[in-house]
């Protein structure tokens, strides 16, 4: 999850080079957080599966049904990841096609063509194209073992999980991760209020880290944030 990697990635696949991904070394310290450019679109972490957090998902999609959304009117595209390595490119793809992003992929690119296709397809067809699409993931795999980036907190992981934040064109933060029932609305956020704002990080990563908590689990994660680029 390291913000060098994934912007070599986006911009390989054809995500304008006015947008970035940095590095967010705190969510509560606000000098820190000061460092992140804004309007940030979306978060990318990487999270590891701890039982708490496993049983706060299995009890939230035992009442969801699958998704069967489809096509442009959707307020997010989702991608349901069916290939074990396709995490982190599943993340990125969740983060540069959803909102503001989705409008500075350069026409034409690898991942414009791509979102043509995918985007009036169901989730078994979208999961499909994905798969078989193997340009993207010969661009993944290029770029793939270039360095991670470091945790905001030390302690030992196992199986990580990406885990996308972003306020898509409705207005509300969306949690997408490829290995779920579907994309989960996580609520409003004002006109004002970015991916980074504090009621967006109060619906997303800081509710996720309350529960690592309260299982008493492992607290480890990494956090890149979506934002305009840096002159």
């Amino acid at each position: 999850n390291n913000p060098e990697v994934m912007n070599e990635l986006a911009y390989r696949l054809g995500v304008s080079k006015k947008l970035s991904f940095f590095d967010v070394y705190s969510i509560d310290d606000s000098d820190m957080l000061a460092m992140v450019p804004r309007p940030v679109f979306a978060l990318l972490a990487t999270i590891p599966m701890t039982e708490a957090w496993k049983h706060d998902r299995d009890v939230e999609d035992a009442r969801l049904q699958w998704y069967n959304g489809a096509g442009p009117e959707e307020p997010v595209i989702w991608f349901q990841q069916t290939i074990i390595h396709g995490c982190g490119l599943i993340g990125l793809l969740h983060c540069v096609c959803n909102g503001v992003p989705s409008e500075m992929i350069l026409p034409g690119s690898e991942l414009a063509n791509f979102l043509e296709k995918a985007v009036p397809l169901g989730m078994d067809e979208r999961a499909k194209l994905l798969s078989e699409t193997e340009s993207m993931y010969e661009a993944s795999e290029a770029v793939a073992f270039k360095g991670d980036t470091k945790a905001l907190e030390l302690g030992a992981s196992s199986s990580n999980h990406f885990v996308a934040l972003v306020k898509a064109r409705d207005g509300h933060l969306w949690e997408l991760e490829g290995s779920r029932k579907g994309p989960l609305n996580r609520g409003s956020l004002g006109e004002g209020e970015d991916a980074f704002s504090e009621r967006a990080l109060e619906l997303g990563i800081k509710r996720l880290i309350d529960i690592q908590r309260g299982g008493g689990g492992d607290l480890r994660f990494s956090c890149i944030a979506l934002a305009p680029s840096v002159e």
